[in-house]
């Protein structure tokens, strides 16, 4: 009897395929096989909003074969993930090869191990239809907000632009925190600290209270009045008013879900959350752990769930009581805070615990093995008891100021032992009420309120779980498309800012239409497809609920909105290839020219404004001559910012990268200095400009400094760190 098991990755088929008998047949769908139509809307809204799927060309051989198959096979078994877009595309698969509904059978496991695939095939299921309508749902309100709000866009702003439920929120966010900075006003404040001293051993304190009462944050404004505490505290005594001694104990974490995975691979590794998530299905699929065979390294790991199974947990402890400590054992259970959540689902975890990060790390990319490392330790660490500190507080009186020093110490590591957080360690001497403190010194610190930070991938997708938009799965795509559209960039510290147009659209979105941009109307509409999914609500009423005011009022904004999209600004320069005007265009990333020969010439230059509000080519000389003809070398933009062209162009089209140096002399042939340059792909990377003689390069930039242990050069690292820019040398520490 031949079983066909289909499932939508080939490398999941690979893996799973080894666990199986012969009679077992594994092949993959490529992902979807069935979507709307991308040419037309695809939903029928005058016939209950019934979906018109159609299969994608590229999909179509893959169809034919998964065809031929099932019709060979006695039995198909449905095994793509278990969510709501796993359970839709098994739907769409049985949909199209006519698999009759009795015969259906659905296997879901959470992980690709030889155990999980065996229970699997032991409880197969039907499809659920309400998970399948769930998604449905959402993907046709998505599909009717986008493909009937992004020709509005078109009209009224520019062509190119698109809008979407959670897309346009995530700018809406971006935007408004901008905007918060730039009306953002810095304050002055100032700060007194001291460093003293009891029996040789120095310690520091900072400035608390006045008579008793505490100063506030920005209570000291200028130097002026900083000067004056110096000035009274010029003879003073510092005698210890107050000790006190606290224990604190600090919980261990839970395990990863979706959104914390996404969060602390940001914080900690510094990964985009496409890149997490990217490098999570390679580990969930499955690896070639070499005599081990391929296995999946962690579970599935697009979940909103903190639940860890008996077993998981019984092989948590079992491995830190041996490995660790039986002290360092205490057996958790966490409670997730989201509502939609699945608890049936696990959070991410190892699928062998004893598969430890060190032991299989040669198997794995550098990424690969750090990411697993990650959440290896996290789940770990979520079994092990709290951290202990020992905290103390003294204050020190001198006249009528009072200072504060404040200490700890580690009593016991608990999960720290394990997976290590940012915790400062500070010892004081032993100090007791009554002893007088010698004065090292004391100085006055300048300082300024800062505005609100710009969001991270991980501030993001904290920011979207918080106000509760979208799923586990919505938030990676979501940052690609909204940097992919043009209405976000990434600064040098990859911080996302919003493009001008993204302000644009926001206000015009937020003016004409916004349930489309208001935080608690798609929270709400998320709990509404959360419904769907549990079988509370039908989905075609939600859709008719949304749109037939929303198409309404679209109708009516298509009369009533006046087009702001800046109209081509003629010009009296001429396109130096076909000899036609040239116009000023509005462009994702600002003015520029173009010709009027368009589309059979293609001519494009950047433009600036001159002082009498005329518009001339922006052109920017170098002292550089071209390498191949001698004519001067001009500044031009690209889509990776600006490099050295021939001002002979089109008859020769030499083009050079500029360099952006880091003053850093290359220690490997003491020649060169270290440059900035991208790669093929744009990533950013520094390297010797003595390139091909040299081939020094790195992925960070170099601070100029060596390492202490090893001599290297240091490179700056994620979260405001430096470290040794060998990987052997494990020397880190925290950016000045």
């Amino acid at each position: 009897m031949s079983k066909l098991v289909i499932v939508e990755s080939p490398t999941k088929a690979k893996t799973i395929s080894k666990f199986l008998g012969k009679k077992y047949k594994v092949l993959s769908s490529f992902g979807h096989v069935r979507d709307l139509p991308k040419s037309k809307l695809g939903v029928d809204t005058e016939n209950d909003f019934e979906p018109k799927y159609v299969i994608p060309t590229k999909s179509r051989k893959t169809v034919t074969a998964l065809k031929k198959a099932a019709e060979e096979a006695d039995e198909v078994l449905f095994a793509t993930d278990e969510d709501r877009e796993g359970e839709a595309i098994s739907w769409h698969l049985a949909e199209i090869l006519k698999v009759p509904e009795d015969k259906i059978k659905r296997i879901v496991f959470h992980e690709i191990t030889k155990h999980a695939i065996k229970t699997a095939l032991e409880n197969p299921r039907p499809i659920d239809p309400k998970q399948v309508d769930a998604q449905q749902a959402r993907r046709i309100l998505d599909r009717l907000v986008g493909y009937e709000l992004s020709p509005f866009l078109w009209h009224k702003v520019r062509r190119g632009l698109s809008a979407g439920r959670v897309q346009s929120v995530s700018v809406r966010l971006i935007v408004e925190r901008e905007r918060e900075r730039d009306a953002f006003n810095k304050e002055e404040y100032w700060s007194i600290e001291t460093l003293l001293a009891k029996d040789k051993t120095e310690f520091g304190a900072k400035l608390h209270s006045k008579d008793g009462k505490k100063l506030d944050k920005l209570e000291i404004k200028n130097q002026k009045e900083a000067d004056k505490i110096l000035s009274d505290l010029k003879d003073a005594k510092y005698e210890v008013v107050k000790v006190k001694k606290t224990e604190k104990k600090k919980k261990a974490p839970a395990p990863f879900t979706t959104s914390k995975l996404q969060q602390d691979a940001n914080n900690k590794l510094g990964f985009s959350a496409k890149k997490t998530m990217m490098i999570a299905q390679q580990l969930y699929e499955g690896l070639d752990l070499g005599a081990e065979g391929s296995h999946g390294l962690i579970t599935y790991m697009r979940t909103d769930s903190v639940n860890l199974s008996d077993k998981s947990r019984a092989d948590a402890k079992e491995h830190i009581t041996k490995e660790i400590g039986s002290e360092y054992h205490k057996e958790q259970t966490y409670k997730t805070k989201s509502k939609g959540a699945q608890e049936a689902h696990e959070a991410i975890r190892p699928t062998e615990v004893t598969w430890t990060p060190t032991s299989i790390k040669e198997h794995l990319s550098s990424d690969q093995f750090k990411l697993y490392d990650l959440i290896w330790r996290r789940a770990l660490a979520s079994q092990m008891p709290e951290a202990i500190f020992d905290a103390t507080s003294v204050d020190i009186n001198a006249d009528k100021y009072t200072f504060r020093a404040t200490g700890s110490i580690i009593k016991f590591e608990g999960y720290l032992k394990l997976y290590t957080e940012k915790q400062k360690q500070s010892i004081l001497p032993e100090l007791n009420e009554k002893d007088l403190v010698d004065l090292i010194k004391i100085e006055p610190k300048q300082h300024f309120t800062e505005p609100p930070a710009r969001y991270t991938d991980a501030a993001l997708v904290k920011a979207l779980e918080e106000h509760e938009i979208g799923r586990p799965s919505t938030y990676a795509p979501t940052i690609h498309t909204i940097i992919s559209r043009g209405y976000v960039e990434r600064d040098e510290k990859k911080h996302l800012f919003p493009t001008e147009v993204a302000g644009t659209v926001t206000d015009m979105l937020v003016e004409h239409f916004p349930d489309i941009v208001d935080l608690e109307f798609t929270a709400h509409m998320e709990d509404s497809l959360d419904e769907v999914a549990t079988g509370n609500k039908e989905w075609r009423p939600l859709i008719k609920n949304f749109y037939e005011p929303f198409h309404e009022n679209l109708e009516k904004k298509e009369k009533e909105v006046k087009k702001i999209k800046k109209d081509d600004v003629p010009t009296d320069i001429k396109c130096d290839k076909c000899d036609k005007p040239m116009v000023v265009k509005e462009g994702r990333y600002g003015q520029f020219l173009a010709c009027t020969g368009f589309p059979d010439c293609k001519n494009t230059k950047p433009v600036k404004e001159t002082e009498d509000g005329k518009v001339e080519v922006e052109v920017e000389e170098t002292d550089e001559v071209c390498p191949k003809c001698d004519k001067p070398m001009v500044v031009k933009h690209g889509r990776f910012g600006k490099f050295l062209s021939c001002s002979g162009y089109p008859d020769c089209k030499t083009i050079k990268s500029i360099a952006k140096g880091t003053g850093v002399k290359c220690p490997k042939c003491g020649k060169g200095e270290i440059i900035e340059k991208r790669s093929r792909k744009g990533k950013t990377f520094y390297a010797c400009d003595q390139y091909p003689d040299c081939e020094q390069a790195y992925w960070s930039k170099p601070t100029g400094d060596k390492c202490p242990e090893c001599k290297a050069l240091l490179i700056y690292g994620a979260k405001d760190t430096v470290r040794c820019s060998e990987k052997e040398c494990k020397f880190t520490k925290a950016a000045e």
